[in-house]
């Protein structure tokens, strides 16, 4: 399989190289980047500081649907208020003024608040194809282990820099415990 850019469904899924510490993962993920890799995925036990950088992963879609999300909800709960007290229900309180703008604060920002976070949590769960109970990468020998105590770093197929080959050869080179080649 040579340069391949279309993942073959029934094919193989990845190359996944397998580390026993942060720091050999860090580093691997550092120089995979620099080769020119770009269709890489790391997978840890726990956080690992400056892994998204290494791995030059910036998605920037979910800052922005929050704030647009955000900006919907200021924009909810000022007009349902300036509706209800001037326009639907208006209702003269010692003489302050229908629109008054000092009192729609609150509800202004809290529902600001509450769609940002209604936001994030459905385009989370959409943008990462949630729920999903069953991934390729869960065929990679060992991988019950990135849970506890092992680290791992898969290069995908659909990688445009992917030769089954030169790919395995990179990452046996960068002093992974296992080299493994996973099916989908």
């Amino acid at each position: 399989m040579s340069h391949s850019n279309n993942a073959d469904p029934t094919g193989t899924y990845a190359i996944v190289a397998e580390f026993t510490s942060a720091e050999a993962l860090l580093t691997a993920a550092e120089q995979t980047a620099d080769a020119g890799y770009r269709e890489i995925d790391a997978y840890t036990p726990f956080p690992v500081h400056g892994l998204s950088d290494a791995l030059r992963f910036h998605d920037i879609k979910v800052p922005w649907l929050i704030f647009t999300g955000g900006l919907c909800g200021a924009f909810f709960g000022f007009t349902l208020q300036w509706y209800t007290a001037a326009v639907d229900y208006p209702l003269s309180v010692g003489g302050k003024p229908f629109n008054s703008l000092p009192s729609f604060f609150p509800v202004t920002f809290e529902c600001t608040i509450l769609f940002s976070a209604l936001t994030a949590f459905v385009c989370m769960f959409g943008l990462n194809g949630l729920p999903k109970p069953y991934h390729s990468i869960f065929n990679t020998p060992g991988f019950q282990r990135a849970s506890i105590d092992r680290f791992f770093l898969a290069i995908e197929v659909k990688d445009p820099k992917f030769d089954e080959k030169e790919t395995k050869a990179f990452l046996e080179g960068l002093g992974a415990v296992a080299v493994s080649e996973v099916e989908h």
